[in-house]
């Protein structure tokens, strides 16, 4: 019992050792700290300015109207009496509003053919044609939606005209057949920032805590290198021990840092939080430690600080992909959903999401939960492996350390 009570003795004193270690050699890596600190403090507030506001408003258009007849000019009323769609001018014909739009006095051009008033007369479908400045999606988007709702609105009032027409007058002043009414959960302004921001928040916690681990792997594959093998900077220690301990050490620092990207960020920019903050750091945790356990496993592949850079910063766009934020997973074919699964940051994604803008509980996010804890094994494992056979624990030499 006694031998028992001294292994496990000595074995919390080597971890202590370790995370006291690596806490060291971050505060002493401007570079570390560049990713730990100032990425994780700037990357969300850069990104929620670059989508602010979430919503355009009275974007200007150029109307090329042929029919000039009072359906064509209700009509034009009808879309400058939206919110997001506002009639610059009249063009004489699609030359001049073309020049309007790379001059970039307008952003969008509405084509009313001359044919438009004879064929809602004869009650065949009319065409109109739009055109659209395809440089900012959030105004294609916006263009979209208003011209939808002009389309339903001209449409219900044309039937009943339609309807009056035939003298049945009571049922031409009933209420529509269908009606829409939307409520937008989880994004109620339909703002763009509303709706990638939160993900991309997890999305930064992983990567820059991988940046920063790969970054230090790499300053310990320069060590070793210099000193014949062995890492003079290292503790003494088991694969376990070491793993642990260093996970330990980049837990203790990025707790802080996720009260201020995933509760602090979200206030600032009123973007949507009704989740609970204890909720957020009990979710993450898992997605740090299988971020920690992964970099950990990838610091293999990077032997120099430089490369950290090149291995892991052209990921970003693909795990962006693969979280289903641009993209719903459902949608991707089995080997991008199996490779998406072993992201932790796709499963940080989906959970927080649902904790921080839909009002979900800790208690309802099992499946995700459960996978970043796997996702944590397998990669717990792969370190573990990586460390014991490629990096033997070897004491260091004093006589000839060359940090």
């Amino acid at each position: 019992m006694t031998n028992n009570m001294k292994g496990i003795s000595e074995w919390f004193t080597t971890l202590f050792k370790v995370w006291r270690r690596e806490f060291r050699l971050v505060f002493s890596d401007l570079g570390v700290m560049l990713f730990f600190f100032f990425l994780t403090l700037m990357y969300p507030v850069v990104y929620t300015l670059i989508y602010n506001p979430e919503t355009v408003r009275d974007i200007p258009i150029a109307v090329v109207d042929k029919s000039r007849s009072p359906q064509s000019r209700e009509l034009t009323r009808m879309i400058d009496a939206t919110d997001g769609i506002k009639v610059y001018d009249y063009a004489a014909n699609l030359n001049d509003a073309r020049r309007m739009q790379n001059e970039h006095k307008c952003y969008g051009i509405l084509e009313i053919p001359s044919d438009y008033a004879k064929k809602l007369g004869r009650s065949e479908q009319a065409v109109v044609t739009f055109y659209s400045d395809m440089g900012l999606l959030l105004r294609y988007r916006t263009f979209m939606s208003n011209l939808t709702e002009v389309q339903l609105a001209l449409g219900t009032k044309i039937q009943h005209e339609k309807i009056n027409s035939l003298g049945l007058v009571g049922q031409s002043a009933s209420a529509p057949i269908v009606n829409n009414e939307a409520f937008m959960l989880g994004d109620p302004t339909q703002g763009f920032a509303s709706f990638i921001i939160p993900g991309i928040l997890v999305l930064i916690l992983q990567q820059s805590l991988i940046l920063g681990v790969t970054m230090l792997g790499a300053g310990s594959s320069e060590r070793r290198r210099r000193n014949g093998g062995t890492d003079p900077m290292a503790i003494p220690a088991g694969p376990a021990t070491t793993i642990i301990g260093k996970t330990l050490c980049y837990l203790v620092i990025y707790m802080p840092i996720c009260i201020y990207v995933l509760h602090i960020v979200p206030l600032m920019f009123s973007l949507p939080h009704i989740g609970h903050l204890t909720d957020y750091l009990f979710f993450i945790l898992p997605m740090l430690v299988a971020s920690s356990f992964l970099a950990q496993a990838l610091s293999v592949f990077v032997t120099e600080r430089e490369s950290s850079m090149l291995v892991i910063v052209f990921t970003s766009v693909v795990f962006l992909f693969l979280s289903g934020l641009t993209w719903p997973r459902y949608a991707m074919n089995g080997f991008w959903t199996l490779v998406g699964d072993m992201i932790p940051a796709t499963w940080g994604v989906e959970g927080f999401i649902r904790l921080n803008s839909n009002a979900g509980t800790l208690y309802e996010q099992t499946r995700p939960y459960t996978m970043l804890w796997v996702l944590s094994a397998i990669y717990f494992v792969a370190a573990y492996l990586i460390t014991r056979y490629l990096y033997p624990t070897r004491k260091p030499v004093p006589t000839t350390v060359r940090k």
